[in-house]
């Protein structure tokens, strides 16, 4: 087997330079693929292309994804469509009547939704953009918000899809018997410092004291001074009230957590709850019902397009070495001291190098416990890094799963969303690092 070493770098280089000149993901995606299957095998470039989009389109993963945000999509065009959405908005507009609260209120719902990263972004952005636009709120803040109230709260919390993933590769790896897993999890949850400092941050941000920079002043500025008035909704004859919005949502948190945090099944029992109930109350008809059924799960294409182009870029980046390449790269930093933030940084790349927030984590953890078993570091806090690393991939990365749904529930583009969140997400990331390197010699 070829050992591509730091060339295999090149893909992700192309996809970053791609986008930042075109501001197009999906395309500089696709490039990026293509310059690895060409390093690869460039004799077979077009087989090689459909065999990676039949493989990743194959992967349970993928198929998961694809299954939750569609039916996720289809609830929320009910709810939209039978104007519970609006509903929810009007009423809740009456306990928020400024623009700091509007976005205070958006964070305080992201804590609240910490279930699933995919549940919070499609659930706390369609519930709360119509309010944040009536206040001037950029797209682009909304997005930051959703985004960073996503992951690092599913982190932070042990009672989410993130929890149970981890702590059954804590099992895997040997660090927890059979049932204890959790236990391990939550005793690294002191040292997650970058889901902490993200959190933290945003809700600086949301209440003024930190201001909006760079790329996000501008789209502040631009929405501010924006001369549309934000859309309004006629509630004339609605038949819906809060209570059609506030059970199809309670209904999905609740079935999620009944079904061992499995949020699809949740959103199954969510629109079996939800379907008849707008139905009983003639709020939609019922061709109407099912037509924005398929209209929300059809709306959810152009993101999960990028998303599966992402994890065809994954496929490209395994079959390179990438992620063995980055570990040996730092082997020679893996010192008790300094083995945490090394963790940290290095894992933190290769999760925004392969948008992976856990693929990347089944590769690395069999290789990363054993080495910080054999320079006896702390394993708490080696464990924090990782899962720290994990959020600040999906934090950062302009073509992450998160990135995309936070971008595509807010009303702006995953380009202008990356740009606009990078620099609060190398803030965090900053303080993070400091962190581990100090608790890393203590």
């Amino acid at each position: 087997m070829t050992d591509y070493g730091l060339l295999s770098l090149i893909p992700t280089l192309t996809v970053l330079l791609l986008a930042i000149i075109s501001h197009r993901t999906v395309e500089s995606l696709i490039a990026g693929v293509i310059v690895g299957l060409l390093m690869l095998d460039p004799k077979n470039v077009v087989t090689d292309l459909s065999v990676t989009a039949l493989n990743t389109l194959g992967d349970e993963t993928v198929k998961w994804i694809i299954l939750v945000c569609g039916l996720l999509g289809s609830l929320i065009a009910i709810l939209a469509k039978s104007g519970a959405a609006g509903v929810f908005g009007e009423v809740f507009s009456k306990f928020v009547d400024t623009k700091k609260k509007s976005m205070l209120a958006t964070a305080v719902l992201g804590v609240a939704i910490f279930i699933d990263d995919y549940l919070n972004t499609l659930a706390v952005s369609s519930s709360m953009r119509r309010i944040t636009e009536r206040y001037r709120v950029s797209s682009e803040m909304l997005a930051y918000i959703v985004d960073s109230t996503a992951a690092p709260i599913s982190l932070i919390i042990p009672i989410s899809t993130w929890a149970v993933f981890f702590s059954a590769l804590i099992v895997d790896n040997g660090l927890a018997g059979p049932g204890e897993g959790l236990q391990t999890y939550i005793s690294a949850i002191p040292y997650m410092f970058y889901p902490w400092a993200a959190m933290i941050l945003v809700f600086l941000v949301a209440g003024g004291i930190v201001p909006a920079i760079g790329p996000m002043k501008a789209a502040e500025q631009k929405a501010e001074a924006s001369s549309a008035e934000p859309a309004t909704i006629n509630l004339d004859g609605v038949r819906a009230n809060i209570w059609t919005f506030v059970v199809p949502m309670g209904s999905l948190v609740f079935f999620t957590v009944w079904f061992d945090i499995d949020i699809f099944q949740g959103i199954i029992a969510a629109l079996l709850v939800t379907i008849p109930m707008v139905i009983f109350q003639r709020a939609i008809s019922v061709h109407d019902t099912f037509d924005a059924s398929m209209d929300g799960f059809l709306s959810m294409l152009p993101p999960l397009a990028t998303v599966f182009v992402g994890f065809m870029l994954k496929e490209v980046n395994d079959k390179l070495g990438l992620t063995q390449f980055v570990i040996d790269a730092v082997m020679p930093f893996m010192t008790p001291e300094m083995f945490p933030v090394v963790v940290f940084l290095s894992m933190g790349f290769l999760t925004f190098a392969t948008s992976s927030s856990w693929g990347v984590f089944v590769v690395a953890f069999p290789i990363v416990v054993p080495l910080a078993t054999a320079i006896d570091a702390n394993m708490p806090l080696v464990l924090g890094s990782m899962l720290s690393a994990s959020g600040l991939g999906s934090h950062a990365c302009f073509y992450s799963d998160a990135t995309v749904l936070a971008a595509k529930g807010s009303g702006c583009t995953p380009i202008e969303h990356a740009f606009t969140q990078f620099p609060y997400a190398m803030i965090a990331a900053g303080v993070a690092a400091v962190a581990f390197v100090i608790a890393g010699a203590l």
